[in-house]
């Protein structure tokens, strides 16, 4: 029916209520814009709609009128040549900001949000910036926004503490708050310090893309928000674990203990008799990992290898990564790669993933970014993912792959490198180990023997 087109008074109060939503309506007393009063068109009928219809129309106009109060109505007059003259309402008027917020229902909300907003101006005047800025923001957050607001401050004049953050002497503030509020804490500060805001608190994170940034791999920021916020303001923070296995047996780090932990400045210092690490993310892989001469086997979380950025004597290893075949998989291996450029990937590829097609899963939020270090086929893999050539955002979590597979292809990939390895033994120009050591050569000759699953 034609009388769908036309504004109507719930139509008029959407319109409105998208000014509430964008913070427009709560903006405007702190920042006039000289847009009231505010004169909002109306979608009305023509006069061949009012000769068709007269009591439709004359319904429309009536339920416009009795909604007035909030706003007055202009009209014009139509239908002077057929049905006889008649005034239709063609624009709603709303004197003042005021009156608009009170159309909408959001009365009790903007005084509340003056009260606040009052309250930030109080503390520093410049707070009234961001407060205008995010008004929805200030009214979710309430009181905890002025919380947040004093250890902006606080950072502002005292920057690197050198304290836990449960140490700071704030009512009210302890841990947990500082890490649910650590965006709102970075935009204030950044307000009142006339500084750039950090990427970071720039907006809410979406899914994984926003948590997690090369840049803070390879500065050693620390893989987590929380810990990326510690080190941006000088707070202290746990330090980061390192989970490793050892495989082979023969080697002794703490005594009998294969199963280890240890800080990744620990990890980093180490000076082990190993060859090959493989990393995996899912903890089951991690454990069921069989014996291998000269190999260690690395847990890392998801989007939690940032810890290995100064283990400098990976780069001696051959390194495998083994993640899950989706698009954050194939992330998290090209951000390892920004600080071990020769990591490789083992498990991760078309034939694979093809193989277990009663396995695949939907991703939820599949990364878009641009990965540059990743081989050519690691990249059509990828891509395809992305574009769901085989479906909608399918994956392949790695602990649903086949066992008895994924032993083979293991197996298959410390044969190929050993076999290139032995081939090539020496590198030209590389004095025999057996003349420099006469038993290197029986050493090397068990290890070979004991290398392979």
């Amino acid at each position: 029916m034609a009388a769908k087109s036309w504004t109507s008074l719930a139509g008029l109060r959407a319109q409105s209520l998208k000014g509430w939503t964008s913070g427009a309506l709560l903006r405007e007393p702190l920042e006039p814009s000289g847009a009231y009063p505010r004169r909002r068109p109306l979608k009305r009928p023509t006069a061949a709609e009012l000769l068709g219809d007269y009591a439709a129309v004359r319904g429309w106009a009536a339920e416009l009128t009795a909604g007035a109060g909030a706003y007055s109505l202009e009209t014009v007059e139509l239908g002077q040549r057929t049905v006889g003259s008649n005034r239709i309402p063609a624009a709603a008027v709303f004197s003042t900001v005021e009156d608009e917020i009170a159309f909408v229902g959001k009365a009790r909300e903007a005084a509340r949000f003056r009260a606040l907003a009052g309250s930030l101006g109080n503390l520093d005047p410049l707070l009234v910036e961001w407060a205008s800025r995010r008004p929805l923001k200030l009214l979710e957050l309430g009181s905890d926004a002025l919380l947040a607001a004093r250890v902006a401050l606080l950072l502002n004049d005292n920057p690197s503490p050198g304290i836990y953050v449960r140490q700071l002497g704030l009512p009210g503030v302890h841990t947990k708050f500082i890490e649910r509020h650590r965006q709102v804490i970075d935009q204030l500060l950044a307000t009142v310090a006339a500084v750039p805001v950090p990427s970071e608190a720039v907006g809410p994170a979406t899914g994984l893309e926003a948590a997690q940034s090369d840049a803070a791999l390879e500065s050693g920021a620390g893989r987590t928000p929380a810990a990326r916020f510690a080190r941006r303001h000088g707070f202290l923070h746990p330090p980061e674990l390192v989970r490793f296995r050892i495989l082979d047996p023969a080697i002794e780090v703490l005594g009998p203990a294969q199963d280890i932990t240890v800080t990744a400045e620990a990890f980093g210092s180490l000076t082990l008799p190993v060859e090959k690490v493989i990393a995996t993310e899912n903890q089951v892989n991690f454990l069921a990992l069989p014996e291998q001469a000269g190999t260690l086997a690395l847990y890392g979380g998801g989007y939690g290898f940032s810890s290995l950025r100064d283990a400098t004597w990976l780069r001696a290893c051959r390194v495998l990564y083994w993640g899950d075949i989706d698009t954050h998989g194939f992330r998290i291996l090209d951000q390892l790669r920004a600080v071990h450029p020769h990591v490789e990937s083992v498990l991760m590829d078309e034939e694979t993933f093809l193989a277990h097609r009663e396995a695949w899963s939907g991703e939820s939020g599949p990364s878009r970014a641009a990965l540059t270090r990743l081989t050519r086929a690691e990249s059509e893999l990828y891509e395809a993912l992305g574009n769901d050539t085989y479906g909608a955002s399918v994956r392949l979590e790695q602990e649903l792959i086949h066992w008895d597979w994924a032993l083979r292809r293991l197996r298959l990939s410390a044969t190929i490198a050993t076999e290139v390895r032995h081939d090539n033994y020496p590198p030209p120009g590389v004095t025999q180990p057996e003349q420099q050591d006469p038993g290197a050569g029986e050493k090397r000759r068990n290890h070979r023997r004991y290398e392979q699953w």
